[in-house]
Formats: structure tokens, sequence, C-alpha cells
């Protein structure tokens, strides 16, 4: 397959942003005058979020990135927490509800709520558990997640959309299955041997990859997991290009150096085979999905849209690799929600990493 038909693929490295704190010269400045908060960006939030904020021994209940104010929120529980959230060059915002309070309401879900079409996740905007319905949820199945909502209180709130929730895997032309089309996701090496990552439902359907309809083998899968988790890895077994970089199907390319960790709130592109390059914002971190092959955790939630035969492709942030197209609902023509894979997880369960 060459290079410029085929999805190209990302790099993972953990990236660690800098806070750039402006050196101002004053004269006469009052006692109570204080230097503007510097802008992050979305990295830098990231980053900010699982070190500093981190290492500060205090509960919070999630953070995300507030694009217009350029600056980290991070949901707290009281006032002394937040001023040494504040410290950090954070923002704190006082809520009502712990992490540890969702991760119950998510547990009870888990138990009491787990029906195919349904998927739900913290949100630290609203301080709650988001649960959505899919089309396909009606009748006593529809009656029993409100059920469980409702018994939650004011820790979750139910929504609904008009997609149906499902893998995005389709028969076309891109990374080419036993009857089936997906997308590659990025280049990586496993013991110094070119792989790409692409979804594990992908992964479950073909034990081996063609660059084009009823083209010559270009890989096999090697390690594949679905549901639970979606990611697959496939070893090259055929002299294939294979750059650490994503197609943006314009003719150029993105370079992938490092796989980070999305935050909520953050601008994110994807690349997929059916639909191409499409945009949006990540709405949710560790997302359960219930799909009907069954349940899977740990997923990014996002507003962009994506297709049939786009599963496996990227996720990124400019040369970030974030994560693998998993499934959702809607399409590229009325919106839909997409969810996606994260690509430090699948890196650290597969033992590869970016070139």
């Amino acid at each position: 397959m060459s290079p410029a038909r085929m999805p190209k693929c990302r790099t993972a490295l953990a990236v660690v942003g800098t806070v750039a704190l402006a050196t101002t010269t004053l004269t006469l400045q009052s006692a109570g005058a204080a230097p503007a908060p510097a802008p992050l960006t979305a990295a830098q939030a990231g980053d900010l979020a699982r070190t500093a904020v981190a290492a500060l021994g205090v509960e919070t209940a999630g953070s995300y990135y507030d694009a217009a104010a350029h600056r980290l929120v991070v949901n707290v529980l009281d006032r002394a927490a937040a001023n040494r959230v504040r410290a950090t060059g954070a923002d704190a915002r006082i809520v009502r509800h712990s992490a540890a309070e969702l991760d119950a309401a998510r547990r009870t879900l888990a138990e009491d709520a787990a029906v195919p079409g349904t998927s739900w996740a913290a949100d630290p905007r609203s301080n709650k558990v988001v649960v959505t319905a899919d089309s396909t949820v009606t009748g006593e199945r529809l009656a029993t997640v409100q059920r469980a909502v409702a018994a939650l209180g004011d820790k979750a709130v139910l929504k609904h959309t008009r997609g149906t929730l499902r893998p995005l895997i389709a028969g076309g032309d891109a990374i080419w299955g036993s009857g089936v089309r997906c997308s590659l996701g990025f280049n990586v090496t496993k013991d110094g041997r070119p792989y790409f990552l692409t979804a594990g439902h992908c992964g479950n359907a073909s034990a081996t990859w063609s660059g084009s309809r009823g083209g010559a083998r270009i890989g096999s899968t090697e390690t594949s997991t679905f549901p639970g988790s979606d990611y697959a890895l496939v070893r090259y077994t055929a002299n294939t290009a294979h750059p650490s970089a994503v197609d943006l199907y314009n003719g150029g390319q993105q370079s992938i150096s490092r796989a980070a960790d999305a935050v909520v709130g953050e601008q994110v592109q994807r690349s997929g085979s059916t639909t191409q390059v499409h945009g949006g914002e990540v709405t949710g971190l560790d997302v359960t999905v219930n799909y009907q092959e069954g349940q899977v955790d740990g997923l990014i939630g996002t507003t962009v849209c994506a297709e049939p035969g786009d599963s496996g492709g990227a996720l990124f942030d400019g040369d970030a690799a974030l994560g693998l197209t998993s499934g959702g609902s809607g399409d590229c023509s009325s919106g839909g929600e997409t969810f996606f894979q994260p690509v430090p997880a699948a890196l650290q369960a597969t033992g590869a990493q970016l070139p």
C-alpha cells in the first residue's frame, strides 16, 4: 500500500507541558495587584492535571480544559483544597459530588442499567454522571435505565440520542480484512519490528489485512481485545511504508511524535477512511459504552462525527496520538458522538511504542 493511500499512524510519547510565567518590571504596583494567570494549551492543562494537581493530596472531582479562558479547571470539595489547587496554576471550582461518589454511581449503573445502546461517563462540567440512551432503548429497557438514573438523584442525568451506538466497521477500502474494512490508527513498533494499531473489533473480524480491496496481504493481527477494551495490534508482514504520521486527506499529513491522554474540553481531530478528517471536542473520559456486542470501558467521548469504516482510525491533537476510533452514533451529515480507545492504554497493554 502506497504511503499516499494508507491512513498514516501516530506516535506516542508522554509530553511534559511547561507553563511560561511572564516576568514584568513593576513600578509603584499596588500591594493587592497580581499578574494574570498564564494561558495554557490543552496539552499543558493535561500535564498540569496529571502532575502538579495529582501531587497535592487533596480530593478532586475531575477536571476540564476551559478553551475560551485557556485554563485548567479542577473540581474540589472545599475552600482549603481550592486554595491548594490555585497555587499550582490551575483554577478551582467547588462542587457537591466527589469523584468517589460519581464512581459509585457508575458502578450502580453497571449493575442496574447495563442495557445495550447505553453509555455513561462522569461529566466534570456538570458534576454528574451523564447517561445516554440511543434509539434502540425503548419500552421496558428504557424504563430500567430511567429507574436506575432516578435512584441516583442529582448524581446522574439521562439524555437521548437519535442514532444507534455501534462499532464503526464496514466493507469498503482502506485496510481490508476478511470481508470488512477498517482504518489504520497509528504506526508503532514492538521489539524493533513495525506494527500498527487499529480497533479491537476490527482485529476480531479478520486475521489478515491488505492495503486495498483484494490486494496483497500487508499485515496479520497479533493481539485483539474487544469487548472490554477496543484495540488491536497488527504486525506488518510486507515491506510497506509506515511513517509516524496521520493522513489528512488533502495531500498532507500530520507527524505524530508522542502519545498523550485526552483532556475534557480539548479540541481534537479524527482521520478515517470513510469520512476522512473531522474535528470536535472531548466531552468525557473513562466512558462506558454498552454495544450490542458487549460493554467497553475506559473510552474517550467526543463530539467528533464518524461512520462505518472509520473504525480504528486516529484521534489526534497536533503531534499527539490520543485514541483509536471505536464506535458511536449519528453520522457526518446530521452529527453525532464518537468514542475512542485511548492510545496510551493500548500501547501499555500491547508492549508497543510509537516509532
